[in-house]
């Protein structure tokens, strides 16, 4: 019986004939492009390349920039997925559909987006501008651009780990008068914390290669937004080698983060 068993298991692990061609060719189309780039980059040139001033100061505002972003992710996500994850409101399905949008919508779309609601003419440009703060073609503009764009991956990794998370745990913080902040802190957060940081590196890799949004709400002025995506588009069109030079860089950073993640995010590793 045991080796029936698994001789079916054998079976149903063997790839079938009739999909691993089709296999192959999705992985061909994923890996050719990257293999391009490796295969492209001017390796002896490489450091030269990326020491130069323009890609350091672009690779230091991308730094801060994708820094900042994810701290406001954290300031504003977490409370967002507990909401979702342990709350029922009216409307939630809603609002979760508001939290995937970015995630779908075209990069300019989003740019477009934010400047028709924090722009000088958008819903709160007024009030924004008498407060003294202009977010449209500043630092703190691609700072909320990479945001917008990047949070959805930190709140949906961290909802799916609190509703897998059972009430009784904070339950019980409560009856031992803790409150939902020191309950948040020592209880839930800790329990969920493999999922926030895997969100948040996420949250984080998505802000670093931010472009769409960052060229449109916030322009590519160099040294106040022109991050490190921003710097390959401008070297692609007057020195390639340096734009691919670049971009292995981002592509190393996500390749990177994703590895570190294999198993917590997107499925788990055998």
């Amino acid at each position: 019986m045991n080796r029936r068993a698994e001789r079916r298991t054998r079976s149903r692990r063997r790839p079938p004939a009739a999909l691993v061609l089709p296999a192959a060719l999705a992985l061909a189309f994923l890996a050719v492009p990257l293999a391009g780039v490796l295969a492209h980059t001017p390796w002896p040139d490489l450091t030269g390349r990326l020491a130069s001033p323009d890609v350091v100061r672009a690779l230091g505002l991308s730094l801060l920039v994708s820094g900042w972003a994810l701290l406001l992710s954290l300031l504003l996500g977490v409370p967002l997925a507990w909401l979702l994850a342990r709350t029922d409101f009216p409307g939630r399905a809603l609002v979760r559909g508001l939290v995937l949008l970015p995630m779908v919508l075209p990069p300019t779309v989003a740019g477009v987006a934010l400047l028709r609601g924090f722009g000088r003419n958008g819903l709160l440009g007024g009030p924004l501008e008498a407060l003294g703060v202009v977010l449209p073609f500043s630092t703190v503009g691609a700072v909320v651009a990479a945001a917008f764009v990047s949070m959805p991956f930190l709140v949906i990794s961290l909802e799916g780990a609190l509703a897998g998370i059972h009430p009784r745990y904070e339950e019980a913080a409560a009856t031992m008068g803790a409150t939902l902040p020191q309950t948040l802190r020592y209880v839930t957060l800790p329990m969920a914390m493999p999922s926030l940081v895997a969100g948040a590196a996420l949250c984080w890799a998505r802000a670093l290669g931010e472009f769409g949004a960052t060229i449109t709400f916030a322009g590519n002025l160099p040294g106040v937004t022109q991050t490190l995506p921003l710097q390959v588009y401008l070297l692609l069109q007057h020195d390639p080698a340096a734009a691919t030079s670049v971009s292995l860089v981002l592509l190393a950073v996500a390749a990177a983060v994703l590895l570190a993640l294999r198993g917590r995010w997107l499925g788990h590793s055998r």
